[in-house]
């Protein structure tokens, strides 16, 4: 059997675990607000309690004074120090910071435990308590309703560091919904919780109607205590102790006799310690099964965007390779240039021969012919599908960020970069880069077709580069593909640059050439699209690193529990 070291060891280890989990929750940066608050809840717990109480069971208690702005918490903290610890007022101090009631030794092994590392320095102010209090640490948080996010959230990481929280409200401010929120955790959390009702009518039936109805209103919520603890304690208004600048230290006898016993008895403490942790780490289940689920949640939606934008860049990228194939790259100035040169004579009596004659006769035969205008057909081409591939990729663009907009997931990262509806910037040179070697890879593969015994001197005759653009051109406008509407200049040079192909290769080489420089083309403008598309996913988490944290989250607090 285990001893109780071994037990301690193991239960520090697995609650350092699942620490860093929850560290690795909130470095994905949680979407949603509540998604945040969640996470970071969950660390703070971790971090500023279980943790460090498993650690050490015997350290000082941790006492949080915890409440509604005005509902006076600082009068509760100087009542029970007996002096004025921790100014009162709406706008005290405390409004933005806490004041930690400890003695010197208790505050410091606080610190060096980690039980407070969450806390920054300069949001605690620290007052010195006797040595009698050894033992119990009193915070004075800032207001959980306050109009500052950075109180708010001191406030709670101070609740999920306590042992034990007191829970201040008035007679005017006990049903807000903030302060039911609040007792919500607690009860989750299953820390030990006194209620101070603050300020209560002067009148005794009055006051007895307010304390029912709060402790009715507690029952309801599931928040029952156990047997020998305070539930709630009755301050009337006006109170007070003006030289302490706090309640009657009567008022909250039951409160200060807790304190004073837990302060001078080890075994109180000890047990009190040990009945939060167990509390604590029940707590965590439904709390770590919420951290998960919101990873779920948000890789199941990050899933969702990175399919749209695939989907939509897909569409575009097919429709590109659809249009690339009509023959809109053979008309204009560039059709022209080219349809003179392969619509020349010698060129036309060149294919009808077959080109089966000797090399000499072959050059013979197409000397005067006109210069093949390679050079402005490749640019006429480079143009021409440059401005067309940024058409579709720009509208690729403008279709995700629209259909993302529609959700708000979606909604929140397009608002980051207004960019996102439109083309790169770096789309264009990268494209013309792009096009250049798919040139060269076509002009190389010419020249390996061209080695082939029929076709040396053919290709020699006409030129490797010439043969190159019109392997490229047939990529672009085949027979196959001209329609019955498309009749006139374009389907000729496309049946003229075909049949040249045809006598230089051979129909079956041909058609290889041509397919091969097809499928780089798609390829080239595939991988584009995808580094277009890629700006989109990037916005989005990784969903296989969400999903495997989700896992590890809920088996790492099972072993907890265990």
């Amino acid at each position: 059997m285990a001893s109780t070291g071994d037990r301690t060891s193991d239960l520090v280890a697995r609650s350092r675990r699942l620490a860093e989990l929850a560290e690795r929750r909130l470095a994905l940066g949680p979407s949603a607000p509540p998604a945040r608050e969640r996470a970071r809840q969950l660390r703070d717990h971790l971090e500023g309690f279980i943790k460090p109480r498993a650690a050490d069971i015997d350290a000082p208690l941790l006492v949080v004074l915890i409440g509604p702005t005005g509902a006076g918490k600082s009068s509760v903290l100087n009542a029970i120090a007996g002096t004025p610890v921790s100014k009162t007022g709406v706008l005290r101090p405390t409004t933005r910071e806490a004041v930690l009631y400890a003695t010197p030794e208790d505050a410091e092994h606080l610190r060096a435990a980690g039980r407070l590392r969450l806390v920054a320095d300069a949001r605690l102010t620290r007052a010195t308590a006797p040595p009698t209090a050894a033992g119990v640490v009193i915070v004075d948080a800032p207001d959980i309703d306050s109009v500052e996010r950075a109180n708010r959230e001191l406030a709670d990481t101070l609740l999920e560091a306590c042992d034990l929280c007191v829970f201040v409200t008035t007679a005017t401010r006990y049903a807000d919904l903030v302060p039911w929120n609040v007792l919500e955790r607690i009860k989750t959390r299953e820390v030990p919780l006194i209620v101070l009702l603050n300020r209560l009518p002067p009148d005794r039936s009055d006051r007895e109607i307010v304390v029912a109805d709060a402790e009715r209103l507690l029952a309801e919520r599931g928040l029952h205590q156990d047997s020998g603890r305070v539930d709630v304690i009755a301050i009337t208004e006006g109170d007070v102790d003006p030289a302490a600048q706090s309640v009657s230290r009567d008022a909250i006898a039951p409160l200060r006799e807790r304190i004073d016993e837990l302060a001078s008895d080890r075994e109180q403490r000890r047990r009190l310690a040990a009945e939060a942790l167990a509390g604590a780490i029940r707590g965590l289940a439904p709390l770590v099964g919420d951290v998960a689920g919101d990873l779920d949640r948000e890789g199941a939606e990050a899933e969702a965007l990175r399919t749209i934008a695939q989907q939509t860049y897909d569409d575009e990228a097919q429709t590109l390779t659809r249009a690339l194939r009509t023959g809109v790259l053979l008309r204009g100035e560039v059709l022209r240039q080219w349809h003179d040169f392969i619509g020349a004579d010698q060129i036309a009596r060149f294919v009808s021969t077959g080109l089966n004659r000797l090399r000499g006769l072959l050059l013979l035969a197409i000397r005067g012919t006109p210069v093949a205008p390679v050079a402005n057909v490749e640019e006429g081409m480079v143009s021409s599908v440059e401005a067309l591939t940024l058409r579709h990729a720009s509208e690729a663009a403008r279709k995700t960020a629209e259909s993302w907009s529609e959700r708000r997931e979606g909604a929140e990262l397009i608002a980051r970069d207004p960019t996102l509806w439109s083309a790169s910037t770096g789309l264009a040179p990268a494209l013309r880069d792009a096009l250049r070697d798919w040139m060269h890879s076509v002009i190389e593969d010419v020249r390996t077709f061209s080695g082939r015994k029929t076709a040396v001197a053919r290709v020699a005759a006409i030129g490797v580069n010439a043969v190159g653009v019109a392997v490229m051109l047939g990529v672009f406008a085949h027979t196959a593909g001209i329609t019955g509407t498309e009749v006139g200049i374009a389907a000729g040079t496309a049946f003229l640059n075909q049949k040249l192909l045809e006598a230089i290769f051979g129909e079956r080489a041909m058609e290889e050439l041509v397919a091969n420089a097809g499928h780089r083309l798609d390829a080239a403008l595939a991988a584009l699209f995808a580094s277009e598309r890629a700006r989109f996913d990037a916005l989005t988490p990784n969903v296989d690193a969400m999903s495997e944290l989700a896992r590890e989250l809920r088996a790492a607090v099972g072993e907890l529990a265990a």
